[in-house]
């Protein structure tokens, strides 16, 4: 029977309202193509659920407290799953947040165990870091700060931390461990049982990401933990692992825990001071602030949605939702939100308009219900990851003009002292400094932006002040 007129109305009007929303037809793209790119982006990037419980949940504060693996699951899925919408909806890119990595390690590694916040103060600082980051983009101040800092330290941050989460991998995994003589040596025993889960998990993980597959991060995480719990189950009452790790697990979903939803505190100025306080919220500043602009332009690129300037159309929208997710992941003791650089997958399979976002974000929100199998998954099946997406991460190394020392001289110090030091605090600090001083002693004073002169005295201040400490 032919179709009536009212029939292709509704039709046309159902279709042509999700696509003038969000203008799939405009940017060459189909509805479903985008809900394929959304599946894609989200099966690339759920491996956070999984890694941020374990690197939260690496550390204990100086009251003992420690945070539990499937409570941090479920508010790393609510956060990740809301201000995705958020960026889908408001800002119409294709564009997945999630919980930072290495924001989330400078939580763990810096605020807490080096300088002896709580947790509730740890993300405190990160929501006055979110906050201050709102206010420079609503502002404007954006470009101004940008503009303060030398592209190749931009690029040195980012690297530091792919080195510093890759040797908390290699750590973790049982490969690298303290030594006699030395720091850090190779462990002797590489023959243990939780080294071959690493190993087979990283020969995974390397081997899924060369083809390319989807999720392949996801997948090694997944199959690593399934080798545990065989070789677990296969060894009676000699466990391997510790009660409920690498255990089949009694439940496969639950109620979502919001246990650590508003558990922040801006305790944080009576413990550190001033000081401290500015150099540390700089530091993950910083980090958070200068990785999420250049992941958004490289994503537009790569999408094809950059202006003839170069430029990404409306980015104020989407530097808003970013840094908005800030707030909403130390408020929701969560760690930093960020925009993901793994959007490049949905992007890739022709992801362009914010629908593919809205996918994402609405199945980070169904996995709310498996916090129940956070605890299962033990270190040495999430430590691979973090081998893998330190050398994602070093891949801008080769950007960085090494010919010029006053230029690698700062960048080599960023990115040595973070994992040398076990800081991201240190390794920023250092490379600004270094930068500034040497800059001065060869008389070129006026290249350096008086912002930077700025910060690197904060940063001064907190060398100093640790040292009289």
């Amino acid at each position: 029977m032919a179709k009536t007129e009212n029939d292709r109305v509704v039709q046309v009007g159902s279709t042509g309202g999700l696509d003038g929303f969000f203008k799939i037809s405009e940017r060459g793209s189909t509805v479903r193509t985008e809900v394929g790119a959304g599946v894609t982006t989200w099966l690339t990037m759920a491996y956070i659920l999984f890694l941020n419980p374990f690197i939260l949940g690496l550390v204990k504060d100086h009251n003992g407290v420690g945070l539990d693996a499937g409570q941090v699951l479920s508010v790393t899925a609510l956060v990740a799953g809301v201000a995705t919408l958020a960026m889908g909806l408001y800002a119409n890119y294709p564009f997945a947040l999630a919980a930072g990595l290495g924001l989330n390690g400078f939580v763990a590694f810096t605020l807490v165990a080096t300088l002896g916040l709580s947790w509730p103060e740890a993300m405190g600082v990160i929501v006055l870091e979110g906050a201050i980051i709102t206010v420079l983009v609503l502002t404007n101040v954006r470009k101004m700060i940008m503009d303060a800092i030398s592209m190749d330290l931009k690029r040195a941050i980012g690297i530091g931390i792919g080195m510093f989460i890759a040797l908390i991998g290699l750590v973790n995994g049982g490969i690298v461990i303290k030594g006699d003589a030395t720091p850090v040596t190779l462990n002797p025993d590489l023959k243990s049982l939780k080294v071959l889960v690493f190993v087979v998990g990283l020969g995974l993980a390397a081997t899924l990401v060369s083809r390319k597959v989807r999720g392949g991060l996801l997948i090694a995480i997944l199959g690593s933990t399934v080798l545990a719990i065989i070789i677990n189950q296969g060894f009676g009452d000699s466990k391997i692992w510790a009660n409920g790790i690498a255990h089949i697990p009694s439940k496969w979903v639950s109620a979502p825990h919001f246990d650590l939803l508003g558990k922040f505190s801006f305790g944080f100025f009576s413990v550190l001071g001033i000081g401290t306080t500015i150099a540390a919220v700089l530091s993950v500043m910083l980090s958070d602030f200068f990785d999420t602009m250049g992941t958004v332009t490289g994503l537009g690129a790569e999408a094809g949605l950059l202006d003839e300037d170069g430029k990404l159309p409306d980015i104020k929208k989407t530097l808003l939702v970013d840094s908005l997710a800030a707030v909403a992941g130390g408020v929701s003791s969560a760690s930093s939100n960020t925009t993901y650089i793994e959007s490049a997958s949905g992007i890739a399979d022709g992801g362009r308009t914010g629908l593919t976002a809205a996918v994402a974000g609405v199945l980070f929100l169904a996995c709310l219900i498996f916090s129940s199998i956070a605890g299962v998954i033990p270190a040495e099946a999430t430590a691979p990851v973090l081998v893998v997406v330190g050398f994602f991460m070093m891949q801008g190394v080769g950007e960085i003009d090494w010919r010029d020392p006053a230029i690698g001289i700062p960048s080599f110090l960023t990115i040595a002292l973070m994992p040398f030091t076990y800081s991201i605090t240190n390794g920023v600090g250092a490379g600004f400094l270094a930068y500034t001083v040497i800059r001065i002693l060869q008389g070129k004073f006026r290249e350096v932006h008086p912002l930077m002169y700025v910060v690197s005295a904060v940063f001064a201040w907190y060398f100093f002040h640790g040292l009289i400490a």
